[in-house]
C-alpha cells in the first residue's frame, strides 16, 4: 500500500505543477515541471521505485524490476493522483486543462515525440535507477527529471509534452467531465508513451545482458 501511495502523492504533484504553470502561461513552465519530478523520485524512488507513469511503470516491469501484480496497481495509482491534481487545478483557478497538439503537428509528428522522449525517459530511469552498475548512485533523480524537463522544452510545442498517458488521462478526464473536452487526442499519450516505454526496457536488456 505504501508504495501505491507514493505514486499517487508523486503523479499528483507532478500533473498539479503541469496545470498551474501552462495555465499561468510560465515561460519557464518545462523547468518547473522537470525541477518537480526530480523532487518527487528523490521523494519516493527508495519506496515505490518513484515512477509516476504508467509508460515508466511497464518498463519497469518488462525489464524484471516490478512484479505482474503490481503493474495494474501502479497504473491505477498514477492515474488517481493525476486525476485529483487536475481536479485541485480546476478548484485552486477555475479552470481545466488538457494536453494536446500543436496546431501545425502532424499525427505522426506527435507520435514520434511522444514515443522518442517517453524512451529516452524510461532509458535513463532503467540505467541510473535499476542498473547494476548504477545500484546506490545519488545522481538518479537529477538524470531523471532533466530528460523531463528537455522533452517538456524541445518536444511540448509539437505533441503538447506528456510523455505519460497519466498526465493524458487525468487531466482529459477532468476536461471532458467539467468542460466538455474532447477525449480525441487521448490516444496519442497512451500509444506513444506506452510504446516508448517498451522499447526502452528491450534496448535496457541488449545494453545490460544478464543484469537481472
Amino acid at each position: 500500500m505504501k508504495s501505491y501511495l507514493t505514486e499517487v502523492i508523486g503523479t499528483f504533484f507532478l500533473v498539479l505543477t503541469i496545470g498551474l504553470t501552462v495555465l499561468d502561461g510560465t515561460a519557464f513552465a518545462p523547468l518547473a515541471i522537470g525541477s518537480i519530478f526530480m523532487i518527487m523520485v528523490y521523494m519516493g524512488g527508495h519506496i515505490s521505485g518513484g515512477h509516476y507513469n504508467p509508460a515508466v511503470s511497464l518498463a519497469v516491469f518488462i525489464r524484471g524490476k516490478l512484479e505482474a501484480r503490481e503493474l495494474l496497481p501502479y497504473w491505477v495509482s498514477q492515474i488517481v493522483g493525476a486525476f485529483l491534481a487536475a481536479v485541485t487545478v480546476y478548484l485552486i483557478l477555475g479552470e481545466t486543462f488538457a494536453p494536446a497538439p500543436g496546431a501545425d503537428a502532424t499525427p505522426l509528428g506527435v507520435l514520434l515525440v511522444e514515443f522518442l522522449f517517453t524512451f529516452a525517459l524510461a532509458l535513463v530511469v532503467l540505467n541510473t535507477a535499476t542498473a547494476s552498475a548504477t545500484a546506490g548512485n545519488s545522481y538518479f533523480g537529477l538524470a531523471i527529471g532533466f530528460t523531463v524537463m528537455v522533452g517538456a522544452f524541445s518536444g511540448g510545442p509539437v505533441s503538447g509534452g506528456a510523455f505519460n498517458p497519466a498526465v493524458g488521462v487525468g487531466p482529459i478526464l477532468m476536461n471532458a467531465i467539467v468542460s466538455d473536452g474532447s477525449w480525441g487526442n487521448l490516444w496519442y499519450y497512451l500509444v506513444g508513451p506506452l510504446a516508448g516505454g517498451a522499447a526502452a526496457a528491450w534496448v535496457f536488456k541488449m545494453q545490460n545482458p544478464g543484469d537481472v
